[in-house]
């Protein structure tokens, strides 16, 4: 199972079997990254512009994947746990502790390849140098303690956590009450 750069499980195999898009793909095919940031990486910016930005990995004709692209990035923007499917309810003006949290399967630090069926194909499209991508989930802070905790999957079926069921429960009670009538009048008379 892959780990943090911690040794803490991330609670999957191969992340990419959970990556959805790259975020950096525009709706018409094109590589965002390239051209909004071709200083970052001039060799590619510059092969990207000759093919006018196109995304080679939703190429048909291109076999690349997106383990291949050096600038893969994919972050979940569900806003639910993908292991339990316990949904956001985040409290307008309040610093309380999010339901979710954002838990990272691959990170982008360039120190390990991401998985390792993947790094003998990394090793070759970059000339011998393994890829690290970024490539993030929701999970509620319940299940994220169990994977990290090195016993739990992300993709174990399982009911939300009592406790997180609660948790949720009382914000969406305050959020009904908040949308009650109280006059100004009531609501601060001393």
């Amino acid at each position: 199972m892959e780990e943090t750069p911690e040794g803490t499980s991330v609670g999957v195999d191969d992340p990419y079997e959970h990556a959805g898009v790259c975020d950096r793909l525009t709706d018409d095919g094109r590589c965002r990254f390239a051209f909004e940031h071709p200083e970052q990486d001039e060799a590619f910016a510059r092969e990207r512009r000759a093919d006018e930005f196109a995304c080679p990995v939703v190429d048909p004709g291109s076999d690349w994947e997106w383990a291949d692209c050096p600038h893969f990035r994919s972050r979940n923007r569900d806003r639910e746990c993908v292991r339990c499917g316990l949904e956001e309810r985040r409290m307008a003006h309040s610093d309380e502790r999010p339901l979710l949290e954002e838990h990272h399967l691959s990170y982008a630090d360039g120190l390990r390849p991401s998985s390792d069926q993947n790094a003998a194909r990394s090793d070759d499209a970059q000339g011998g140098e393994t890829l690290s991508h970024e490539i993030t989930v929701y999970l509620c802070r319940w299940c994220h303690a169990k994977v990290h905790d090195s016993w739990a999957r992300v993709t174990d079926d399982v009911s939300p956590d009592p406790e997180a069921v609660a948790e949720k429960e009382n914000r969406r009670s305050r959020e009904q009450s908040e949308l009650g009538f109280e006059s100004a009048a009531e609501r601060y008379d001393e």
